[in-house]
């Protein structure tokens, strides 16, 4: 036993060795919290600004339609659409909860349990040479994917904890689970549950079961090594992992769980089928939206655009004109193949001569010649033949004079094993179809292929338009005292046009010359002369004044050779004035877009003003 002086002595050694301690304690916390506080201060000072997020639109996808509804056309850079939290499905928020972020609702933006439990479990990983696991939170998520780069340090780590801490202070956890959902890539080009649902499923969000929802659920750790269509075992083995989850998590039940997965996956790619044959009218549209809204709007602003058009008149428009072309350059006779190739794999050499798919033509290679008939192996290796009867275009009298073995042509398939013989036209031109009363553009077609050229014939390509003009010069005299019974002299005409050039003599198509004749013959007839003295009469000025109120020409030179349709104009200007005939006199403007609506459904064009 210790006697009392050597007690006292101890007491007062331990009170020493106490405040010593409390002393080094506090010291030790202070340095902590001035490092902590230096640390937030350092990583603090860089921060991209977090409140962004509350206006925050993500890049959806732009759709055009025809005026049935029928898609002709998507513009984006990311393949997302957009759902809001209110309408995704509870079995979606449950299977990313379980896969993502169990804790989501009840922690602050970061979770310590899942750090301490990722610390554990990564010492363990460093000493077996296992891949180290992460901890984020789905709040971490939104902050990494929205504000931060995807670099791996430390130093981003400690900003993103940071940011998550700030995001849940200023955001409701729906609102952040709103963006995360549509922000996040799932593989196949797919961003958001809404995009990647129809890549996957060909469903709506809403259409989602729970072995389904786990499967995109399962996506955001690896898209590549998850995906279905490439690692089918892979993705069953997450998608069964996440259904674990749900089970312990007590959104699923044993028995559900047990049924869920032993379950295949069944996914289904979405095949969206774009109207081909309006190319060059979504075209069109494309450039008018640009112009208007600028390229933001265009592909990223996921707008609804609604067009006159008509499917069935489109898809007749463009039948016409190829049949019109084709029959004309037939007429020119055959101009060769397109090229000669003698290689086995030929096959893999003609990737410059491959049609439009609307064409419904093939590639083939001649691979036995005859007088009267010609064999040949199409580019997917299926036999048929070619009768020379169908040929008679070509003004050869056997195939043996035209083509020979290995030659490249163009075929169409008529009936089984039997093909005709195709070439591209050198001619082009394009067709418009218009409402008169109202301008709305119903079909427009812009040339024989928009693959070949997207040079748009209808709208940018400036031609004479020769006697198709005429009508407007006699809408010019009827408004300046001409009457349909009023006399116009037929007879040879001659014009003097300066020094040093020769004399403008225009004639009829005929040659012929058929004296007075009332102003309803010349239209009828398409008299050029009796056209030339009527625009002489009612003076050039006139006729230059109703072509720009119609909106033919804006400036034209007065000359009376542009009576003959001499000026240039485009086709769609030309169908509008004419709209203006049918229509009493009114005047349209042609219309290609009938309504926009904005991401939200909110109409912001709409064409009709009444």
């Amino acid at each position: 036993a210790l006697r009392k002086p050597e007690l006292i002595h101890f007491f007062k050694l331990m009170l020493v060795y106490f405040k010593k301690t409390i002393k080094l304690t506090i010291a030790i916390f202070v340095l902590g919290l001035l490092f902590s506080i230096s640390t937030l201060w350092y990583f603090s000072s860089d921060l991209p600004d977090y409140k962004i997020l509350a206006n925050y639109k993500p890049p959806i996808s732009s759709r055009v339609h025809s005026g049935e509804g029928q898609l002709i056309a998507e513009y984006a850079i990311q393949k997302r659409l957009f759902i809001p939290y209110d309408s995704i499905p509870k079995n979606v928020i449950h299977s990313f909860l379980s896969a993502e972020d169990k804790n989501f609702f009840s922690h602050p933006g970061i979770d310590a349990k899942s750090i301490t439990r990722a610390i554990i479990k990564n010492l363990r990983n460093v000493f077996s040479e296992k891949r180290l696991e992460g901890a984020s939170t789905i709040t971490q998520q939104v902050a990494k994917n929205f504000l931060l780069t995807g670099e791996v340090s430390l130093k981003r780590k400690i900003k993103e904890a940071i940011l998550a801490f700030r995001i849940e202070r200023a955001y409701s956890k729906e609102r952040i689970m709103e963006l995360y959902l549509n922000q996040i890539y799932l593989g196949e080009g797919t961003y958001g549950i809404a995009a990647a649902s129809l890549e996957y499923f060909d469903k709506s969000v809403k259409e989602l079961n729970y072995e389904e929802a786990a499967l995109l659920a399962a996506l955001p750790k690896a898209p590549s090594k998850y995906n279905p269509y490439k690692s089918l075992s892979k993705a069953k083995n997450r998608r069964n992992f996440v259904l674990k989850n749900l089970y312990d998590n007590g959104y699923i039940n044993k028995s559900q769980y047990e049924n869920l997965k032993k379950k295949e996956i069944k996914t289904k790619k979405r095949k969206i089928k774009l109207l081909e044959e309006a190319n060059f009218y979504s075209e069109e549209v494309r450039r008018i939206i640009s112009d208007t809204y600028g390229y933001e709007d265009l592909y990223k602003g996921g707008l609804s655009i609604r067009t006159p058009l008509n499917s069935k008149y489109q898809i007749e428009a463009l039948k016409a004109l190829r049949e019109g072309l084709e029959e004309y350059d037939r007429r020119h006779g055959w101009r060769g193949p397109l090229t000669n190739l003698r290689m086995s794999d030929w096959q893999n050499n003609i990737q410059e001569f491959i049609p439009d798919e609307s064409l419904n033509w093939k590639i083939a290679k001649v691979i036995e010649v005859n007088k009267l008939t010609l064999k040949i192996q199409t580019q997917s290796k299926e036999i048929g033949f070619i009768d020379f009867k169908s040929t008679k275009w070509t003004r050869k009298k056997s195939f043996e004079d035209f083509l020979k073995l290995n030659d490249i042509i163009y075929v169409k398939k008529i009936k089984k094993n039997k093909w005709d013989l195709k070439q591209l036209p050198k001619i082009n031109g394009a067709i418009v179809v218009m409402d008169p009363y109202t301008g709305r553009v119903l079909a427009m077609v812009g040339g024989f292929s928009f693959k070949l050229s997207e040079f748009n014939r209808a709208t940018q390509a400036k031609r004479q338009p020769g006697s198709a003009f005429k009508p407007f010069v006699y809408a010019a005299a009827l408004e300046n005292g001409f009457t349909p019974s009023t006399l116009v002299l037929d007879a040879p005409f001659v014009m003097d046009q300066g020094e040093g050039l020769k004399t403008w003599k225009p004639e009829n198509y005929g040659k012929k010359f058929y004296g007075p004749s009332t102003l309803r013959t010349g239209i009828e007839k398409s008299r050029n002369l009796m056209t030339v003295r009527i625009a002489q009469k009612v003076g050039l000025e006139q006729i230059s004044m109703i072509t720009n109120r119609l909106g033919i020409y804006n400036d034209v030179p007065e000359l009376l050779s542009v009576s003959l349709g001499a000026a240039e104009t485009t086709l769609i200007k030309l169908t509008n004035a004419y709209c203006t005939f049918v229509n009493g006199g009114k005047k349209v403007i042609p219309i290609f877009i009938d309504r926009i609506q904005d991401r939200r459904g909110k109409t912001i064009f709409n064409a009709d003003k009444r």
